[in-house]
């Protein structure tokens, strides 16, 4: 990762916002444990790895949330060496959660957590990538002048606040930018465009009405689903309340695994 990553002049983030964001991400998705670095959800179909709980779906799996794992490998690859099963496997080698827990001290398993808790700057500029690339994909998919102009205008008054650029970073990474035509319920999306899409463009504590807007979009999400999401909604409102405070850094990352004690969040 270079030593500025931006969308333009409008948004900056520096090394030490990058490292902050990357503990507070992992604080977000793994409670900044280094054996919830690998996990596989109760309940879901795919195991998750790294500080953003990057997706990595199974052979003969295809789910309805965006796949984001092998693009990370991919990126790590350009950077770092790669153990050579990882590099090899296209899809994950472990096909359900007995599996991958019985395997959980196996060394393939050990050297990616070992991997992933050595790469974490990485992996948060491949995060930094992905809030960069956000924007064109929301507009493209919005055809009215005056939504894209509205949609625009509040991303960057969002990235004009202290605690914005980790706003959009973490929200793109928790749920999306809402393009994909798969993360829908009842044809209403959850991610970073509907939140746009949202917000009051006159109100005056941006990032409240950020946070707000967010909360309704989730909610609804709740209230779509076809399974019972509501367990999550508690967990979900917590974290958008750290966009509102500093971003956190006093964070323990080594704390002693509870192997199967996962607590990955759709």
């Amino acid at each position: 990762m270079s030593s500025t990553a931006n969308v333009n002049a409008a948004i900056q983030v520096d090394e030490t916002q990058a490292q902050r964001i990357a503990l507070q991400i992992w604080q977000n998705e793994g409670a900044g444990r280094v054996d919830y670095l690998t996990v596989w959800n109760e309940g879901e179909d795919f195991p998750s790895f790294g500080i953003g709980h990057f997706i990595w779906y199974p052979t003969a799996v295809d789910g309805p949330f965006v796949e984001s794992f092998p693009d990370l490998r991919d990126y790590l690859q350009q950077r770092l060496e790669l153990p050579e099963w990882l590099r090899r496997e296209e899809d994950s080698p472990w096909r359900s959660r007995e599996q991958f827990y019985q395997q959980f001290d196996s060394a393939e398993m050990n050297g990616l957590r070992q991997l992933l808790q050595q790469s974490v700057s990485h992996q948060v500029g491949f995060i930094i990538q992905r809030m960069e690339q956000a924007l064109p994909k929301m507009l493209e998919i919005v055809p009215e002048k005056a939504q894209r102009a509205h949609i625009s205008t509040q991303f960057y008054r969002v990235a004009d606040q202290a605690n914005g650029p980790y706003a959009l970073i973490d929200y793109i990474n928790f749920k999306g930018e809402g393009v994909a035509l798969s993360e829908r319920y009842q044809g209403e999306g959850w991610g970073m465009l509907q939140v746009l899409q949202r917000m009051d463009p006159k109100a005056s504590d941006v990032m409240a009405e950020f946070v707000h807007s967010a909360d309704t979009v989730l909610t609804q999400r709740v209230a779509n689903a076809s399974r019972d999401e509501s367990r999550w909604l508690v967990g979900w409102r917590k974290r958008l309340q750290t966009y509102l405070g500093p971003v956190n850094t006093n964070f323990k990352t080594a704390l002693p695994p509870q192997t199967g004690q996962a607590r990955h969040e759709e």
